[in-house]
């Protein structure tokens, strides 16, 4: 999954097969650059803050988010050191265009030590997982062999946390426990918080979720590999025990919808259509609605932020 998802992003324009909330409406990235602020104020407001968004696609959220805040938080903006986690040299390509200094890492590790906000908008779910089946003998592990899966004797690296019954998949996210795992521990030391969105179950349960998308549709998961996305379910409340494990705070996860509807979704989304052609005025509200309804991506959909543990709950999050 990792070296496929390597080349796919390598060699490709992901947004031919599917389309993330910054790219639906600009209210999005408007409402968590104001996230930021907000936050950046509860911190203190530090002289200099690293902003970090991990997996920033065409740069297409922090631009919208860095316009908004130009007129409405431009000493937010004046501290911000933008640092974008990005592999693909196509993707660093698009979003340098749009974000003159950024600086970009292939990781984490990369990003120097000190006081941080981190944004990451559907990164998780393209980290590479691991799947355990549950037989009667105990557990296996699937490989891929050619086109198709086999099993070989193996067990999970992590409690499962639920029984799992006979022939039941079991996904563990390696990289997504060890991504979240670094950013806890980092903003337990240095301050900060991080927001993380992503589809998945806000507890732990079994389930095969490995998919494939190609030209916006399904596509057979082993077949060419390199020439599809590849993404499965993030496990939320694995990622808030490696958070807690690691000293940070947690708040959530919450559902996507519910979360930007609290920080003004509708509202903006009020405010952008006041004055439009009546076409235009209808596209951002269906937009507005793609992005928060719950059969659309507000429920799938859930938010998680992992912060200092003296921060103040961050906005959105409170009870």
């Amino acid at each position: 999954m990792a070296a496929a998802n390597a080349a796919y992003y390598a060699g490709h324009d992901p947004y031919a097969d599917f389309t993330t909330a910054p790219e639906i409406g600009q209210m999005f990235g408007e409402i968590l650059g104001a996230w930021s602020a907000v936050v950046w104020r509860q911190m203190g407001a530090p002289e200099t803050v690293l902003w970090v968004e991990a997996g920033p696609g065409r740069g297409t959220l922090m631009a919208d988010a860095t316009r908004a805040l130009g007129r409405v938080a431009p000493d937010f903006l004046a501290a911000a050191r933008i640092h974008l986690l990005e592999t693909s040299p196509a993707l660093r390509a698009a979003q340098g265009a749009r974000l003159p200094g950024a600086m970009f890492h292939e990781g984490l590790d990369g990003v120097p030590p000190g006081s941080m906000i981190v944004l990451a908008n559907e990164f998780l779910d393209a980290l590479p997982i691991r799947q355990f089946v549950r037989r009667g003998f105990g557990w296996t592990e699937r490989y891929v062999a050619g086109d198709t899966f086999v099993e070989r004797p193996g067990v999970p690296p992590v409690p499962v946390g639920f029984d799992a019954a006979e022939g039941e998949v079991v996904e563990i996210n390696e990289a997504a426990l060890g991504f979240v795992a670094a950013v806890a521990g980092r903003v337990a030391r240095h301050g900060g918080a991080a927001l993380l969105l992503d589809y998945g179950p806000a507890r732990s349960a079994a389930g095969d979720s490995l998919q494939a998308l190609r030209g916006r549709e399904r596509a057979e998961r082993l077949a060419a590999p390199g020439e599809a996305d590849l993404t499965a379910h993030v496990d939320f409340a694995r990622l808030a025990a490696a958070a807690r494990a690691a000293g940070a705070a947690v708040h959530g996860p919450m559902k996507q919808g519910a979360l930007l509807e609290r920080l003004g979704l509708y509202q903006r989304a009020g405010r952008l259509a006041a004055g439009l052609p009546t076409a235009q005025a209808l596209g951002l509200m269906r937009a507005a609605q793609r992005l928060a309804a719950p059969e659309a991506m507000g429920a799938l959909f859930k938010a998680l932020c992992v912060c200092h543990p003296d921060l103040p709950t961050p906005p959105g999050f409170e009870p």
